[in-house]
């Protein structure tokens, strides 16, 4: 057991915009016996579509281990705290700002941070997205040294992961959340006795834009395949949406079939669900949530509102 060894924790374990966590890396630490002194996150209220404010789930699960949880209007401003903890490393997961150097110091062993992509590819804040928005076959887990520039730093481990090209983002940042904790139960006793070494990151580099609201629109001048795509890397948030009838819909899922005789931007029934044809291909809704309703499925909803 690791109770002797002091751990603050940084961040909120949610691996991309708009999902939900089942706090695997806190989960583990102190399954593991290693004394999570507080947490730190940003945003530990927060707005869920019922409208309700509830605490993320990193802040309800620090509650159920007895962890105080801190939101600072500015770390360096709380450095005299941090310190208090005397703390021989942090754990960063999903913390959404930068980390000052002069907070990350205050470590002997500085910050681990578990970056859920290949780095140096997908540096940023929207590695999962990217990666299904891109159509890419693998992804996988950086256990990366903290520094000050952006997912700059030097590299204890990477795992790989596979994808098949149906992950759903939510689907994604779960099995990413799971890689990431096992990693780090393997490799943090090594980190904190000095005998693993972080290599520097080699290779092309790549950084991920920012979402935004505006990515919702399906664009029918788009192929069908993008679209798809986008569905699945925005699901939770911006989301996916179209106009049909002059009532706004939320798309959940959905899959392509290859051809159309029309013209983009035309609804069509393909085996009686809702479709839409586009630049190339013809864009299936297998899922929707309509203004003001609950989750049905293409084929239910045409049935309600036919062509």
């Amino acid at each position: 057991m690791n109770q002797s060894k002091t751990i603050l924790f940084f961040g909120n374990e949610r691996l991309a915009t708009g999902v939900t966590t089942q706090t695997p890396v806190i989960k583990a630490l102190v399954s593991n016996g290693y004394n999570v002194a507080a947490v730190v996150a940003t945003s530990v209220n927060y707005t869920a579509s019922s409208r309700k404010p509830r605490k993320l789930e990193i802040a309800e699960q620090a509650e159920n281990f007895n962890i105080p949880v801190f939101e600072f209007n500015s770390l360096k401003d709380s450095i005299e705290l941090l310190k208090s903890y005397s703390a021989e490393v942090g754990v960063l997961a999903a913390y959404g700002k930068m980390v000052p150097q002069s907070v990350i110091d205050i470590f002997p062993k500085g910050i681990v941070n578990i970056h859920p992509s290949l780095l140096p590819l997908h540096r940023g804040p929207t590695p999962l997205e990217s990666v299904i928005l891109s159509g890419e076959d693998k992804t996988g887990v950086s256990l990366m040294q903290l520094v000050s520039d952006m997912d700059a730093g030097p590299v204890y481990k990477q795992e790989v992961l596979a994808l098949t090209g149906n992950e759903s983002k939510q689907e994604l940042a779960d099995k990413l959340g799971l890689i990431g904790a096992s990693m780090l139960i393997e490799v943090l006793p090594q980190i904190i006795d000095g005998t693993i070494k972080p290599l520097a990151q080699s290779g092309p580099v790549s950084y991920d834009k920012r979402l935004e609201a505006s990515f919702s629109a399906l664009d029918a001048n788009k192929p069908a395949t993008t679209l798809e795509r986008e569905i699945r890397a925005y699901k939770g948030w911006p989301r996916s949406k179209l106009v049909f009838k002059s009532q706004p819909l939320i798309i959940t899922s959905a899959h392509v079939v290859e051809g159309n005789t029309a013209k983009p931007g035309e609804y069509v029934s393909i085996n009686g669900s809702l479709a839409l044809t586009t630049s190339s291909g013809t864009l299936v809704i297998d899922s929707l949530i309509p203004a003001g309703g609950k989750e049905m499925s293409g084929q239910a909803y045409l049935l309600g509102r036919p062509l």
